[in-house]
């Protein structure tokens, strides 16, 4: 599905806070978070504390119809300039006609919202796109890949003047994963604990507020596997073994998945012996990110790499009792690691 104009986040949010506002926003997308602070946004600033009152409607999709949603997108603002229309959990509207009509001519006078999570229009419904893109914005809010997380909890602690290394920013998006509403909530957590003469974050510190281990941990799993370090990576596998509250094969198998998913995608980048031509290849703003991929090349050879992700998924299948009556997980992770490493 196209598009309107490319649309991105940061171009959406740079032409709301210059004032700049379309008659429609449809936010779409399987990651709420980006779709949620774009309606925040649109709700706190669009217009002034006392004018919306009379002047900002707030729907759930479960409680209202697409008529009732136009009906109320055609009204004409009261003493303001313009109205606000949000129409939250719009996924669940089932019949949109109506608002397909609306897009065709919308008010000049109405900022019309609608928030439609954890899927997106139908690509079948192409005069239904072509109304939205005509009326306004169509904004897909899609995923973070795993491998962008830490490049977004640094970006995220640089807008509030916080530092980070790139060891605890792994670890913190290997502990909480890419539920980015979630993420953010547990950063927020770490910035108020930060001393305002220290505004770093740490291993240390993340281990402290967040629990997770600065050496047993799937990052240095991980780091171990990437620079084929046998003793460390048996050290952690028995590790957890022993204490399988502290991590399990279920969240190991897939940061080593996507690691060497990556890598086998790095063999084809044009130029595989420059990092800046690899973080370019793997859509990654900083070169540095690429370091761990230069390693891997080094480690490990291209059909070496299809044969371990081959074996992740074996692996991955018999963890869930696939081909495999008896073999418990910690055992399976052991076979992988002496696998890849071997």
């Amino acid at each position: 599905m196209a598009e309107s104009k490319n649309v991105t986040y940061d171009s959406l949010m740079r032409d709301l806070k210059a004032g700049k506002y379309a008659p429609v926003y449809y936010l779409m997308g399987d990651e709420s978070y980006y779709i949620d602070k774009i309606c925040d946004y649109i709700a706190e600033h669009a217009l002034p504390e006392d004018q919306r009152d009379f002047n900002q409607t707030i729907f759930f999709g479960s409680d209202v119809t697409a008529s009732q949603v136009a009906d109320a997108a055609r009204r004409y603002p009261m003493m303001a300039e313009r109205q606000v229309v949000i129409v939250k959990e719009a996924q669940n509207i089932k019949q949109t006609d109506a608002l397909q009509k609306y897009f065709e001519k919308p008010m000049s006078t109405t900022i019309l919202v609608i928030c439609h999570k954890n899927g997106k229009v139908d690509g079948r419904k192409r005069e239904y796109v072509k109304a939205i893109q005509h009326a306004g914005i169509l904004f897909e809010s899609q995923k973070l890949k795993d491998f962008r997380l830490p490049e977004f909890i640094e970006g995220y602690l640089s807008q509030r003047q916080v530092s980070i290394d790139s060891k605890s920013a792994q670890l913190i998006a290997e502990a909480i994963g890419s539920d980015l509403s979630r993420l953010t909530s547990e950063l927020d957590k770490v910035l108020i604990s930060l001393p305002e003469n220290d505004r770093r974050i740490t291993p240390q510190v993340v281990e402290d507020q967040i629990g997770v281990s600065k050496d047993f941990n799937g990052f240095e799993l991980r780091d171990a596997i990437v620079n084929r370090n046998i003793y460390k990576a048996n050290q952690i596998v028995i590790y957890f073994d022993k204490n399988p509250k502290a991590g399990s094969i279920y969240s190991f198998l897939p940061l080593l998945f996507s690691y060497f998913q990556n890598l086998l995608i790095a063999y084809y980048a044009p130029q595989r012996t420059s990092q800046e031509s690899v973080a370019q290849w793997l859509e990654m703003r900083n070169p540095w990110l690429a370091k761990d991929y230069m390693t891997g090349m080094r480690n490990y050879s291209g059909k070496k790499v299809m044969q371990i992700i081959s074996k992740i998924r074996e692996t991955d299948a018999k963890s869930k009792g696939l081909d495999n009556a008896n073999t418990p997980p910690g055992e399976l992770m052991k076979e992988l690691i002496f696998y890849i490493l071997h």
